[in-house]
């Protein structure tokens, strides 16, 4: 009888032991509110009374249960058949390729598009053309499966609207300028971009930079202006359409925080690459009305033809792959980030421009001052303390 009344109280201490089911993982147990029930109920308050009454002989099995408890849960612990989860390991072979892919494929967008701006000066055509391909590149990876097809509604459409016109307005802006001033130039000046990061999330989503933030801007912005001063190919039309540039993407990323932050009605949220897709088939819906309207049909052997450019196919070849490079190095950027931390994506992004200024100057031989090359230098350095500054501040959140 004895030992029967102190398993049934050995059952009311363990149950009174248990979390509650509305708390957390890390909570304590309800003790309070389990004795309170404990004392309504009269076979249980019989059993705690008589128990008072537990005789000392009970004692000792209570003790050797919960260090039964403790062993047999430390062996299900450290059992090999609930193996704990360990973090995903990159191959660096693959993770290599995927950065020598995204360098590859911006630096060859780079010339090839300021080959054919050279001669075919008409931005909004060439735009819609790489908007036309990556279009066809999204819906070919949906047809094929390679890419999962994502549900779309009328709501999505109205979310997503915002970011299709900035990111078409941004991308336009950039052909602008390389279209104008030296490749080298204008990732330069699209150095700036952290300082808009910063002053659009400040105004737009209450984001306030810390004093390091704002100190790591200042050789950024003195770097560009440094560099500006002495640019042989400087214009004030491809110095402010790079700037524009940088404001409007950097105003794409603060919707695109606010967008992926929310569940459209009916709609699942989207991942990355998905949103880029759909936002490049917007984007060209876009455009294109608009690239007859102010440049009309010349993306034609006949047309180019009567503008004098006589191997209008080399044009539309470099034009297409262009448009190939440019969509292939934004899905193999998302790829990356998939794979790595943000802070690293964005010291492999200071890098990309670094490889492709080097590239551009070597291509086209533009005439760099020294004062050029090392306000060049401190603003990409500057954007690597940026991030590196900003890699501090998560840590600090996180501890």
């Amino acid at each position: 009888m004895t030992s029967i009344m102190s398993l049934q109280a050995l059952g009311q201490i363990n149950a009174a032991m248990r979390p509650c089911r509305q708390a957390g993982p890390t909570s304590r147990p309800c003790l309070v509110s389990r004795k309170v029930d404990a004392a309504r109920s009269p076979s249980v308050q019989h059993r705690f009374v008589s128990g008072s009454s537990l005789r000392k002989s009970a004692l000792p099995q209570i003790a050797r249960h919960r260090q039964t408890s403790v062993v047999v849960s430390s062996a299900a612990a450290s059992s090999p058949a609930v193996p704990a989860a360990e973090p995903k390991k990159e191959n660096p072979l693959v993770l290599g390729a995927l950065f020598a892919g995204w360098y590859g494929f911006n630096t060859f967008f780079n010339i090839y598009n300021k080959q054919v701006l050279k001669v075919f000066p008409y931005p909004v055509t060439c735009t819609t053309v790489q908007f036309a391909v990556g279009s066809l590149f999204a819906v070919f990876m949906w047809t094929v499966g390679l890419l999962k097809k994502p549900e779309f509604s009328k709501d999505m459409a109205k979310g997503i609207s915002p970011l299709a016109g900035v990111h078409t307005l941004g991308n336009l802006l950039t052909n602008v300028s390389l279209g104008r001033v030296a490749v080298s130039f204008t990732h330069t000046i699209k150095a700036l971009e952290p300082f808009f990061s910063v002053a659009l999330s400040a105004a737009f989503l209450g984001d306030t930079p810390t004093i390091p933030i704002v100190l790591s801007l200042f050789p950024i912005v003195g770097g560009v202006a440094m560099a500006s001063v002495t640019e042989a190919t400087f214009n004030w039309g491809g110095f402010l359409a790079a700037m524009g540039s940088n404001i409007t993407f950097q105003s794409r990323n603060v919707l695109s925080k606010k967008f992926m932050g929310k569940d459209t009605k009916g709609s699942v949220r989207l991942d990355n690459i998905n949103l880029f897709s759909i936002i490049t088939i917007m984007s060209f819906f876009i455009l294109a009305p608009v690239t007859l309207l102010l440049e009309g049909v010349k993306f034609t052997p006949s047309a180019m033809h009567s503008m004098g450019i006589l191997n209008s196919t080399e044009v539309i070849k470099k034009t297409l792959l262009a448009g190939v490079c440019f969509h292939a190095y934004q899905q193999v950027s998302y790829m990356i980030l998939q794979r790595v931390t943000p802070v690293t994506h964005s010291v492999g992004n200071c890098l990309k421009r670094v490889i492709v200024i080097v590239a551009s100057v070597i291509v086209f031989q533009n005439p760099m001052s020294k004062q050029n090359m090392i306000g060049t230098g401190i603003s990409l350095a500057g954007v690597f303390i940026y991030s590196q500054v900003k890699r501090m501040s998560g840590k600090k959140k996180l501890a």
